[in-house]
Order: structure tokens, then C-alpha cells, then sequence
């Protein structure tokens, strides 16, 4: 499998704008956010108008929340370029993917939106070739029909057959996934088998009871467990609830590393032998609710540069030493009231 890292948004968007202008038969895109605002450097509505007038494929799946501030007009203007573009609409449940896949060929996974305010945000987006992208193919084709979409020559994608002999594989949590890779189930299983150690990067550290149960076992057995957390995130309320998720974890034996600048990406590593990159936070939405996917994989050349590249980000990062002795009491009010609506504290 062939691939490249992208470290930041704007250094995705360089390399997915390059493989959509080099695009000659079909562009496929699933986003979570999908906003208009980022044309003065990356033209992306333009482009996409472009190719569909000049006879691709042109399919656009925008969730419906995520996407909201995108203009009506601009939607418009896609459609009438002849491109096929489908809000993603389920009540609670959100399409949640950052994926781009050009002429079947070439794909794109991981944590990029396409929106202004994230331009220089940390995150890793990764570019595939290769038979991998053929799962990710069929992937996309459920989320295409659960959002409504119709043309037989995409839902066909559905039906390709499973190639079991590679080293890299997609995970996600649809419905219809084969279990062996559904993204919780997959979370659980390496968890619980790893070894010699355990890496995780996330914005958002809510994890549910049972990840927080199942790492707690890990450091209980010897297992290193690594978590890496913003400082400080773009959702300001969660800061303190990332703090006192990461307390604890560092109770229980955890490592965390607060990096100095918002990291968008998320990342889990097992034992150094096997990873996983994809859109999914440590968080219930992510696991239950919201539509997700990722790639995990176990190429060694794979592991080794993503294994560089989180060493790079803990030199930056501060270790957490030390732990609050108490919840201040408008604190466990702020808790008691985020359980209503959120009840995985």
C-alpha cells in the first residue's frame, strides 16, 4: 500500500486539491464539514463545478449539521454543474468521515474538514493507493445509500468482494460492516490484546465506561498506555472535561501528554506493530451514534513513520504530573448538568 501523511489541514488540502485537479473520471466525497469559506487558497466549489462540467462523476455527501453554514446557492451551483449533492440526515446520527476518493484509484482518510477556521490545525489526513482502496469504496457506498443516494453504478460498490490477505484494512461502524472490522468491536479487541503498549491521540477525550474500564486493565497488566491531548481544544467546555478524563487516566497508571496547540488528529498505536488513522474521537458519539470510518494497518514502513511522527508531538507536549486532589463544587454541577445530555461521565 503506497501512502503519505499530511500533518495539518492546509497541507491535506494541497495534496486533495492536487489529486481532484488531476482527477479524469470520478471524485467521491464524504465530509463532516463542508464549508465554502476556504476559496481564496482552495478553490474546492470551484474545482468540483469544474470537473462536473467537463463530464466526471462528481458525488458530494455533506452531513446536514456539520455542514450547516454552507450556503444554499453554493449547493445550487454544484447541482446545476451537473455534480450529485446529498445532505447526510439522520436525526442524532451524523456522517462524521473526512473521506475523498479520486477515480477509484486514490483516497483520502482521516481527521480534515474543509473549513477556514482549521486551516493550521494539527491533524493527519493520510493518502491511499493501492487495494485498500477498494473497501473504502464499499464503505462509502452505504453511507451513499443511507443518505438517500440512488445511482446503481455507485451502489454496485457495495458488492465487492473482501480481500482478506493485505496488511491494511478499513474499519467502521455501519451498520452492515462485517463485525471482524467494526470500530468499537476493533478498539475493544486490540485493547484488550495488547502487549508492551498502547498510544492514543484524540481532541476529545470522553471515552465510554467500558474503554476507560478496558485501559485501566491494561495498566493494571504492564501495559504503557500514552494518551495525547490538546491543552487546549476549539470546543472550550470540553477542556476541562478532556482534564478530568485525563486525571483519570493518569490515576489508573496512564501517561498524558498535553500538547501546546489544538491536534484534531486521531490515532491509535498497539504494541508498535499495528495502527489505526481515521475520523473517529474517544467519545461515545464516535462509537454508537455518529457515522465513522478509519484504516488500520500493520506495514511495518506504516507503523514505524507514524510512530516517528506522535514521538515528534510528545516532545512538544507536557506531561501531566500531577492531579487535583477534588472536583471544586460548581464543577460537579457542570458534571451532573453535561450528564443529561451527555451520560457517559
Amino acid at each position: 500500500m503506497k501512502y503519505k501523511f499530511y500533518t495539518t489541514s492546509q497541507k491535506a488540502w494541497d495534496g486533495m486539491f492536487e489529486a481532484m485537479a488531476a482527477a479524469q473520471q470520478s471524485i467521491f466525497i464524504e465530509m463532516y464539514i463542508f464549508a465554502d469559506d476556504t476559496q481564496i487558497t482552495h478553490d474546492f466549489l470551484g474545482l468540483l463545478k469544474d470537473k462536473a462540467r467537463a463530464g466526471l462523476e462528481v458525488v458530494i455527501i455533506a452531513d446536514a449539521y456539520g455542514s450547516a453554514s454552507l450556503r444554499n446557492s453554493a449547493v445550487d451551483e454544484l447541482r446545476s454543474a451537473g455534480a450529485e449533492f446529498i445532505f447526510f440526515s439522520h436525526w442524532l446520527r451524523h456522517t462524521h468521515r473526512k473521506i475523498l476518493i479520486v477515480d477509484n484509484a486514490v483516497a483520502f482518510i482521516g481527521g480534515v474538514n474543509i473549513e477556514e477556521k482549521i486551516r493550521h490545525w494539527r491533524d493527519l489526513q493520510i493518502r491511499l493507493q493501492g487495494r485498500i482502496v477498494r473497501p473504502l469504496l464499499k464503505s462509502f457506498a452505504y453511507t451513499y445509500e443511507m443518505a438517500g443516494g440512488k445511482k446503481e453504478n455507485i451502489l454496485q460498490y457495495r458488492r465487492l468482494p473482501l480481500i482478506k490477505k493485505i496488511k491494511s484494512w478499513i474499519t467502521d461502524n455501519l451498520t452492515d460492516a462485517d463485525k471482524t472490522y467494526h470500530l468499537s468491536g476493533y478498539y475493544r479487541k486490540k485493547i484488550i490484546a495488547a502487549q508492551t503498549s498502547i498510544l492514543i491521540v484524540t481532541p476529545y477525550l470522553l471515552p465510554p465506561r467500558w474503554l476507560i474500564a478496558l485501559l485501566d486493565d491494561a495498566c493494571r497488566r504492564g501495559v504503557k498506555v500514552e494518551v495525547l491531548i490538546p491543552r487546549d481544544t476549539d470546543v472550550k467546555p470540553l477542556n476541562k472535561i478532556n482534564y478530568w478524563n485525563a486525571c483519570r487516566l493518569a490515576d489508573y497508571g496512564a501517561e498524558i501528554y498535553l500538547m501546546p496547540s489544538m491536534n484534531h488528529a486521531k490515532i491509535m498505536l498497539i504494541d508498535q506493530e499495528e495502527g489505526v488513522i481515521g475520523s473517529q474521537n474517544i467519545d461515545i458519539l464516535s462509537f454508537r451514534l455518529n457515522v465513522e470510518a478509519g484504516v488500520f494497518f500493520r506495514q511495518k514502513d506504516l507503523v514505524n513513520d507514524l510512530q516517528h511522527l506522535v514521538t515528534e508531538w510528545k516532545k512538544e507536549a507536557t506531561l501531566l504530573t500531577s492531579t487535583p486532589d477534588k472536583i471544586k463544587w460548581f464543577d460537579k454541577i457542570l458534571i451532573r448538568i453535561l450528564k443529561i445530555f451527555y451520560p457517559i461521565f
